[in-house]
């Protein structure tokens, strides 16, 4: 009988080219594959959660496999860890469904980024932090810092290398703290864009150098353009930190920022319900796919949708979704998936 595996696994990421494969070079992937296969003979395709950078660390990064095996799953970080080096550590191995899938969960992710900060370098940190030696104010980059709590577009902290179209997401923790010479930046968050971290952690340094006033954050977030954002910081400095699964789908949603406010309500289950106070004309169609899929994700059957601004239609597209007019209620539009259409489960 086939198992589906959880893994967590902690790393120094200093000799590898990142969680992926790549061609010039040993990711960790390979070396964790190459591992579960002594374990158990078996090649494997190995998913990871985050798929971290060259030269980024974790202490709990998540990965699942799928095995014939029947060595039980508590036992597997005992076995794995007889055959991987000193610098990959599985931390904990269970069993989960089959259709568990690391990087479709509702998850918040944590990040630190560590900064020494002091007149010459430590060599023992010379891999696990970037050197800066002007003078940081570690409080002014915390003030900047909070300014990315909440729901945004990230555009301007994201690599223009990326290929992903919605660049929103939502910050829970975005702090700065000094112990000593070591200064870190910790943020966690519903997901984050290629190299956010390392782009908020670049700009952050330009702000506790006094190079940019701490207002300056406020203005980057506006711009939504990568230029405006300071440097990407050296991966050495980063780490994930964890990865934790939200254990409780909250009844109701809410936001509210300078550009959109919404709530999504679970209550009616198995549907939802999307009521769009107000949006911007610009963000109103990526919201409104954005909700959508956000509700169906989450379980619902049906998601009943009304908008504030009116500019929902009858027949309207966002995506897969096609929007219906409820005929006894004014204004409420159901969604229908074109998918379950096509292959008959409506």
């Amino acid at each position: 009988m086939t198992r589906r595996i959880r893994l967590t696994i902690a790393y120094d990421g200093t000799d590898y080219v990142g969680w992926q494969v790549q061609p010039n070079g040993v990711a960790i992937e390979t070396v964790m594959a190459g591992a579960i296969k002594k374990v158990t003979g078996e090649d494997v395709l190995l998913i990871g959660a985050s798929r971290t950078d060259s030269g980024v660390h974790a202490d709990g990064n998540v990965a699942v496999f799928d095995t014939e095996s029947r060595i039980p799953a508590e036992k597997f970080k005992f076995a794995l860890n007889e055959f991987l080096p000193r610098d990959i550590s599985v931390q904990a191995s269970v069993e989960v469904s089959p259709d568990y899938h690391p990087r479709k969960l509702n998850a918040v992710k944590t990040y630190e980024y560590r900064i020494l900060n002091r007149v010459l370098p430590l060599p023992k940190e010379r891999n696990y932090a970037y050197f800066y030696y002007y003078p940081l104010d570690a409080e002014k980059m915390d003030r900047a810092a909070k300014v990315l709590l909440g729901e945004h577009d990230f555009k301007s902290f994201c690599s223009i290398r990326t290929s992903v179209e919605d660049t929103v997401r939502r910050i829970y923790t975005s702090e700065v703290r000094r112990e000593g010479d070591i200064i870190t930046y910790r943020v966690s968050g519903s997901g984050f864009l290629y190299n956010m971290v390392r782009i908020i952690a670049g700009t952050l340094v330009k702000i506790g150098s006094g190079l940019w006033p701490e207002e300056k954050m406020g203005e980057i977030l506006e711009a939504r353009d990568r230029a405006e954002a300071g440097p990407r910081a050296p991966a050495m400095g980063l780490t994930l930190v964890a990865i934790e699964e939200e254990q409780a789908l909250p009844p109701v949603e809410t936001e509210d920022n300078p550009h959109w406010a919404y709530e999504i309500d679970y209550r009616e289950k198995p549907n939802a319900r999307v009521h769009i106070f107000r949006s911007d004309e610009k963000d109103f169609d990526a919201l409104l796919l954005r909700l959508i899929k956000r509700a169906s994700r989450n379980g619902a059957l049906y998601v009943y949708v009304t908008d504030d601004g009116g500019r929902i239609r009858d027949g309207g597209t966002a995506d897969y979704f096609t929007l219906e007019c409820v005929p006894d209620a004014p204004g409420t539009f159901v969604t229908v998936d074109k998918r379950k259409l096509v292959s008959g489960e409506e």
